[in-house]
């Protein structure tokens, strides 16, 4: 937490917090949803300016009901997340890289849904994979140390994962692939993806 958030947080301890105005999406983009946004059910302004980018990303956070926040000064913002509390990357040099710029290292676990989309876990982080990048990762999705072809991939998901075990080839080594439901994964992994007062 940046050294101002913190002298803010102790001057004014008692700043209401905000709820509905932050959302993060499910391709890792920061978006600003005003009344009209949010009364239309739409995506909101994407943030743009590298600054507040960066703030929003070295304040982020989490609280104990699975509700992730930005710490603004004293104000707390709750984000509503489109997926996940985190978006994954691939990057050549440090295998995934998270949304907030950190390399995601050592995957304990990996996901795949009924939908398609794959989810990593790494010390107590939960990140789903920026959709645009599945299918630089489709060839490191294995059966048995070779690589799964697309039709038996697809029925391993028809069989909800109940075909044999599956591997993801990672730089820190081969992650077991484990089938989800894409509507356990809030109460799985303990998040919340609207925040809101009465939560």
């Amino acid at each position: 937490m940046d050294a101002v958030v913190t002298q803010a947080l102790a001057k004014w301890p008692n700043v209401p917090h905000c709820y509905g105005w932050l959302a993060l999406d499910a391709r890792g983009n920061w978006r600003m949803r005003n009344e009209a946004a949010r009364a239309q059910q739409l995506p909101g302004d994407k943030i743009v300016h590298p600054a507040l980018i960066g703030f929003i990303q070295r304040n982020y956070s989490c609280d104990a009901q699975g509700r992730y926040y930005f710490q603004n000064g004293p104000q707390r913002v709750y984000v509503d997340l489109d997926i996940a509390p985190y978006i994954a990357r691939t990057d050549p040099a440090q295998g995934f890289i998270l949304h907030t710029g950190q390399p995601l290292e050592h995957i304990s676990a990996a996901y795949i849904s009924a939908a398609g989309r794959l989810f990593l876990q790494s010390d107590g982080k939960f990140a789903a994979l920026d959709d645009r990048d599945m299918a630089l990762c489709l060839p490191h999705i294995e059966a048995e140390d070779c690589p799964i072809e697309d039709e038996a991939l697809l029925n391993w998901l028809a069989q909800e994962g109940k075909m044999g075990s599956l591997s993801l080839r990672t730089n820190s080594g081969n992650i077991n692939l484990h089938y989800i439901k894409d509507d356990e994964l809030d109460t799985r992994f303990h998040f919340i993806r609207q925040p809101r007062a009465e939560d």
